[in-house]
């Protein structure tokens, strides 16, 4: 009977880091778009090389701007 007293509080203890993870995960975006990773496995390589690239290409100008003012 004793060992209720010990396993309630940590019982409490792992329910309250538990819920602790969901909103932190939560907040962090981890939930924001389900469905496009169980799509990508449908997707051929080239598709999503091809998307990467153009994503690289828009974050690049930026950076080169930065680096030569007045170019």
């Amino acid at each position: 009977m004793e060992i209720i007293y010990v396993l309630i509080p940590i019982s409490i203890v792992i329910l309250a880091i538990g819920i602790g993870l969901f909103f932190w995960a939560t907040r962090s975006g981890q939930f924001d778009d389900l469905e496009s990773p169980g799509l990508d496995i449908l997707r051929d390589d080239e598709d999503i090389l091809e998307e990467m690239a153009r994503k690289e290409r828009k974050a690049r100008p930026s950076n080169m701007e930065a680096d030569h003012p007045g170019s």
